[in-house]
């Protein structure tokens, strides 16, 4: 194995095997909320659905639960953060997510918002890059930043390649990473509440 492949190799563990932490670091510098990893052993071992309490996310602030031993994203994204996925619909590389990662694209998804109509300020993904399986940093903030554009909107950095995703997980053009990033079935519980892994056709 060449010095190159191991390097990736071994950041690609690190981060995965860490990817709450990876998660945490970035909300937080975002001033986000994180929330530990919540479903029960049954449910990490058989990959079943996760119930979620979504009452404590604010407009701009996200929560990190797992599923299937990934880490998936839940975002309550503001009315500005909304406006800022419009403005990239001609920078990502796949706007109408046409190709997918790893799961089939839910119909109630495909839109630029990569959410459902009822509640399309709340993106659902998992945060997990297509490129080699790291898991992105937040970079909620807009403007100037290391190893971002001067133009950037705010959305995601993977660490890995630079890689970058906006705030609906979208890959930008021209990145290392094929693919947006996986939107997870999952439907509403009533407002407040949703389980990931089910939706109206049933399990994943």
């Amino acid at each position: 194995m060449s010095n190159e492949k191991q390097v990736d190799s071994g950041r690609r563990g690190l981060l995965v095997a860490t990817c709450a932490a990876g998660g945490v670091v970035g909300v937080a510098t975002a001033g986000a909320l994180v929330s530990t990893f919540q479903p029960s052993e049954r449910a990490k071992a058989a990959g079943a659905p996760v119930e979620v309490d979504i009452s404590d996310v604010k407009p701009g602030e996200m929560k990190v639960v797992e599923w299937r031993g990934k880490p998936v994203w839940i975002l309550r994204r503001t009315p500005e953060m909304l406006a800022s996925v419009t403005k990239n619909n001609n920078l990502v590389a796949d706007p109408n997510s046409d190709k997918i990662y790893q799961l089939d694209m839910p119909a109630y998804a495909k839109n630029e918002f990569r959410s459902r109509a009822e509640h399309k300020e709340v993106l659902v993904t998992v945060g997990i890059c297509s490129h080699l399986g790291c898991s992105p940093s937040s970079r909620f903030a807009e403007g100037a930043q290391p190893n971002l554009p001067d133009d950037w909107h705010g959305g995601f950095l993977c660490p890995c390649h630079g890689s970058t995703f906006d705030l609906s997980a979208r890959v930008f053009k021209n990145k290392p990473a094929p693919t947006n990033m996986d939107i997870p079935p999952y439907m509403y519980l009533s407002d407040n509440k949703i389980v990931i892994g089910k939706d109206e056709k049933g399990e994943a």
